[in-house]
């Protein structure tokens, strides 16, 4: 089975992302102020599953003032983003002409990590093969450079199935503020072979056993988390 994208969702992906997970902008705006920390002139920062390009922009805006010097590069499978993607490349750099941008469309598992500084990846992970999880976030530690960062976020599953099932139904009533119950069950029903998350020890393990120093969560909101780690 093929990796689930969001291929279907382009337009107006980034209001249905907002609807669908309470705190997502703070979560992105958690994300930028962090990169403060760790981009660094003639490094690279990599944005994967980047949909839309707007974290990309917002990395860039956020640090150009300090850091102009490093290269920003958003990286997506989905051929749908790409007509988002290319007004975002022209926004950029109407506004940025010096800005080195560049948006790919590639497969994560074969992106070669080099130089960098920053990774990022929201919401990514989740949707891959569980097989394969693992082998990206060691590429991602291997690409970055010492003292760089993986921040990250993804969805997990709990332990506990009992208390699997209240969050679950917590996040659903969160959902009907926006959304039918109809659409959520549709979505439900798409996304469950899709998408297999794994329990927060099973992502904290991986990445330690990839080399991080460190993996500090910063961000939690139903299953949801975001977090740092650090090489």
């Amino acid at each position: 089975m093929a990796d689930f994208t969001f291929a279907h969702r382009e337009e107006g992906f980034d209001e249905h992302i907002e609807k669908s997970i309470r705190g997502y902008s703070q979560l992105i705006s958690d994300v930028v102020s962090l990169s403060r920390h760790f981009i660094e002139d003639d490094t690279s920062v990599v944005d994967i599953g980047c949909s839309t390009g707007k974290m990309t922009q917002r990395l860039l805006e956020e640090n150009k003032d300090h850091c102009s010097g490093a290269s920003y590069v958003g990286v997506e499978i989905a051929e749908g983003f790409f007509k988002d993607l290319d007004n975002r490349y022209k926004d950029i750099t109407k506004n940025n002409p010096w800005a080195e941008v560049n948006f790919i469309k590639d497969d994560i598992r074969n992106y070669k990590f080099e130089n960098c500084s920053l990774v990022t990846s929201i919401f990514t992970l989740q949707f891959m093969s569980k097989r394969y999880r693992k082998l990206v976030i060691e590429r991602i530690y291997d690409g970055l450079n010492c003292g760089g960062a993986y921040i990250f976020a993804e969805k997990t599953i709990c332990e506990n199935a009992l208390v699997q099932d209240m969050i679950t139904f917590n996040y659903y009533d969160y959902k009907k503020m926006s959304f039918t119950t109809d659409d959520i069950m549709d979505k439900e029903r798409t996304l469950r072979h899709m998408m297999k998350p794994n329990t927060w020890k099973e992502i904290e393990d991986m990445v330690l056993n990839a080399g991080f120093n460190t993996i500090q969560p910063f961000w939690r909101n139903h299953a949801f988390v975001g977090a740092l780690a650090i090489k």
